[in-house]
């Protein structure tokens, strides 16, 4: 961390003093040393041979360090006579020159603290005293900075990113569909650990390629138009990850992410993740109603679902009154209980809930139909009182 510029100053300024301190002392113990020497003649003594190793503690040395050093008394070494060679206890004195010439590079940052002080470059002086310059390069990135930053033509690698409609399936689908399939198998049998059986084509068309959303291209929406996708990640000619996805009117919602266990080390699902918000932005710009990324569903005491409420800013849905509440109203809530109401208001209700559940729209075999008519077309009776009335 680069200190601010108000801890420069002031560490400099100690710097300063303490400097003057050194060399004051040194000349102050110099002449004490002669002073000695003369009383101890005067008296017909002759000094004693130990006495430039003795400690001296004086008033006067007190009064000449000034008021920024403590009021208690002074203890410094004798300084060695001419002939005995520095003392190596002290740091080396500095010309008076220098000290000057310190302090007046201080007074001018203190004068001019947000810049460089006025005259110092032409003075050929280098500018110690002062942090760095931020680097552009070392400033934090947007987030569209980060991804779709270009590379160089001479790059070592390619990453190219694209969205192919998956239902119904596309022609760049189809032409990439074996080698998309290969790339979940191997996920789910090493990330997974399923058995080489289980992962089969036809459970992955089941699971992430047949989608009950139908594809819509209206002139106000986005250029790919509405429905279910994969976005191909793709490294020097070859896919390595797919996030499947659904744009829809409002948002853009991750479905399921698989990749190459071989690149597990590039964090793919963290990258994958800034890479749909990215995307949910750009359509954004086209789309002014599409303006969120659904994550799906958040389970707190479960690490692969919890990942989630790292991306910030973010809401989960009350799951009583349906209201998005931000995520840091509900972890304290959800670190005592693994079922919560978000909505701090005890009176609060579902605005939109129905008095008349046979009259609410479920989703059964592909197709929209009253609660009511789904209910009949049950074999068993008993269902009723073992399902509950789901959600409108």
């Amino acid at each position: 961390m680069e200190p601010t510029m108000e801890d420069t100053v002031a560490g400099d300024f100690g710097l300063i003093n303490k400097l003057d301190i050194q060399c004051d002392l040194k000349t102050l113990s110099g002449d004490l040393t002669e002073s000695f020497d003369s009383e101890e003649k005067k008296k017909g003594k002759s000094p004693k041979k130990g006495a430039s190793n003795e400690f001296i503690q004086s008033q006067d040395i007190e009064e000449k360090l000034g008021s920024g050093e403590p009021s208690h008394p002074v203890k410094m070494p004798m300084a060695p006579k001419p002939g005995k060679g520095a003392d190596l206890s002290k740091p080396p004195c500095r010309k008076a020159k220098e000290i000057r010439k310190e302090r007046k590079r201080l007074k001018l940052m203190q004068q001019n603290p947000a810049g460089e002080p006025e005259g110092f470059q032409a003075q050929g002086e280098p500018p110690s005293l002062f942090p760095p310059k931020a680097n552009k390069s070392n400033q934090p990135k947007s987030l569209e900075d980060l991804i779709f930053e270009s590379l160089p033509e001479n790059a070592s690698h390619k990453l190219e990113v694209r969205v192919v409609r998956s239902s119904p399936p596309s022609s760049q689908f189809k032409a990439t569909f074996q080698e998309s399939y290969q790339v979940y198998k191997r996920y789910q049998m090493v990330i997974h650990k399923d058995p080489p059986d289980k992962p089969t084509v036809s459970q992955f068309t089941r699971f992430l390629c047949s989608s009950p959303l139908e594809a819509e291209n209206p002139p106000n929406g986005p250029d790919c138009g509405y429905g279910s996708f994969h976005q191909q990640y793709w490294l020097d000619g070859r896919i390595i990850a797919v996030g499947v996805i659904d744009i829809l009117p409002y948002c853009v919602s991750s479905v399921y992410l698989y990749y190459d266990p071989d690149y597990s080390f590039l964090s793919l699902g963290v990258y994958s993740a800034l890479r749909e918000i990215a995307f949910t932005r750009q359509l954004h710009q086209k789309t002014s109603q599409l303006s969120y990324y659904y994550m799906g569903f958040y389970i707190h005491s479960c690490p692969k679902m919890k990942y989630k409420g790292q991306y910030r800013p973010s809401d989960l849905l009350c799951p009583e009154t349906y209201v998005w509440v931000p995520i840091e109203q509900c972890l304290p809530s959800l670190e005592n209980s693994k079922y919560c109401r978000f909505n701090r208001d005890p009176e609060a209700v579902d605005e939109g809930r129905s008095k008349d559940p046979d009259r609410l729209q479920v989703f059964y075999k592909k197709a929209i139909m009253p609660y009511g008519v789904y209910k009949k077309q049950q074999k068993d009776p008993g269902e009723d009182r073992n399902c509950p009335a789901p959600p409108p």
